[in-house]
């Protein structure tokens, strides 16, 4: 945030020194400029005092202010916004992995609440609530028209209670109703297992711990596989990764990279970007990596993969992201509050903006849909599969004599592999879709010492 604000200055100041030097008629259009602005609070101050003396109740004067402030910034762009004192508290207990609510990641669309991405094993995320999903009411009454805080508010409430909202859905022609339990969120930013040989790195958010589990997750996968060595490659899932901190999705990515820039933002004024470029030093060892985005990735997420993607040390699978380019900085007021404003876009290292578009992945791959299931339809598949046979299960097959037993075991151990790798694809098609790239990119990667 002192970067930001630090550059910020320096641009400010730098254009009051050339002004200076420019002659009478700017400094008369500076103060025709400043008299604009002037009959502009006066109209303000105007119609503050008329609603205090005249509307049919009487309204708090620092209701008034708060809502002139938020009708201010949300009228820019839908995340710049003002934070009350405990809105400002929340976030930050947010950033730090832990908080209360559903556990959803939101914006405003057309009046109404978009969701951005339900977060891992969160309430929302059990209820069946998905990206992209349109919240129109909450316990009855509607959202249209609010502003995005106040609407986020009435979603907040005790932990344990019950609350109602009403979902549109593309492709689902009625609005229904979801009854959501509000609970703790408590958020693993990072996680891992592995699959085959594969190391599948979960990350669900950006904030303090991003970068520490994630390395800690790598680690473990490594080790469970026996060395480096043994590593075919890494998956890095960030499916409905609403993003976070921009300090977490640059240490993220240089984990990964060893040189070059990772991300660059650009501001208003001319010369208060900022260019974040990687140091040395590959935790995969170079590896082949496959990033997963969809439609929920968004802001830091979309960095992350970004990155890796113009830098060719990744492929990029799924569906296009969300398109948030826009970096928000946070700054402190008097009260405790604190004012979220966008200062700048952010630009991947190719030069390319991705404000409103999004990554396109190397790769689409849709997620489909779940099937229902069907006990008997299961039983009668299993029944098939049971009842294929092979030249092995012959009367009287010749043995094969051209391995060593040890050789046979490690014939079978990948053969189970394989199949674990096929069982996936009903659990998850497109993490199975990367693992499987992994896999066949190491097949025909030339040995090397």
């Amino acid at each position: 945030m002192k970067k930001h604000l630090m550059a910020a200055l320096a641009g400010t100041v730098a254009g009051v020194i050339a002004t200076t030097q420019v002659a009478g008629p700017l400094i008369a259009q500076e103060l025709s400029s400043d008299s604009s602005v002037y009959d502009q609070l006066d109209l303000f101050g105007d119609i503050f005092e008329r609603v205090r003396a005249q509307y049919v109740e009487e309204v708090p004067t620092e209701k008034l202010v708060t809502a002139a402030i938020n009708g201010m910034l949300t009228s820019l762009d839908p995340h710049s916004s003002y934070l009350s004192a405990k809105d400002f508290e929340d976030m930050q207990v947010q950033t730090r992995g832990e908080f209360g609510g559903l556990g959803i990641e939101v914006t405003q669309e057309e009046g109404f609440i978009k969701v951005i991405s339900p977060m891992d094993g969160t309430p929302a995320s059990k209820a069946g609530i998905l990206a992209g999903d349109f919240i129109t009411h909450v316990n009855g009454e509607s959202v249209l028209g609010l502003m995005l805080d106040d609407a986020v508010a009435k979603m907040r409430g005790p932990v344990g209670s019950e609350i109602i909202i009403t979902v549109v859905r593309q492709g689902t022609p009625e609005p229904f109703d979801v009854s959501i339990i509000r609970d703790t969120i408590k958020l693993t930013a990072a996680r891992g297992r592995v699959v085959g040989k594969t190391v599948v790195l979960r990350i669900t958010t950006f904030n303090d711990q991003t970068t520490s589990g994630m390395t800690e997750a790598l680690k473990k996968g490594i080790e469970e596989l026996g060395g480096i060595d043994n590593l075919d490659g890494v998956v890095i899932d960030l499916r409905n990764n609403p993003g976070g901190l921009l300090n977490e999705a640059i240490s993220v990515s240089d984990a990964f990279l060893d040189k070059g820039e990772i991300v660059s933002t650009r501001g208003r004024v001319a010369g208060s970007g900022e260019r974040y470029n990687a140091t040395p030093g590959d935790l995969a060892d170079g590896k082949p990596i496959v990033v997963l985005i969809n439609g929920g990735s968004a802001s830091a997420s979309e960095i992350v993969a970004g990155a890796l993607q113009d830098h060719r040390r990744a492929i990029v699978v799924g569906t296009k992201s969300f398109g948030k380019g826009s970096v928000q900085t946070l700054i402190p007021l008097r009260g405790d509050g604190a004012m979220r404003l966008t200062t700048a876009r952010y630009y991947t290292p190719s030069g390319r903006s991705i404000q409103a578009l999004g990554i396109s992945p190397d790769i689409v791959v849709q997620q489909p849909a779940p099937k229902p299931v069907d006990p008997a339809a299961a039983e009668e598949e299993k029944s098939a599969a049971s009842r294929q046979r092979s030249e092995a299960d012959l009367r009287g097959a010749i043995s094969n004599d051209s391995m060593t037993d040890e050789e046979k075991r490690l014939y079978e151990e990948e053969l189970a592999r394989a199949e674990e790798s096929a069982k996936l694809r009903d659990e998850d098609y497109q993490l199975a879709y990367a693992v499987d790239i992994i896999k066949g990119l190491t097949a025909i990667a030339p040995d090397t010492p």
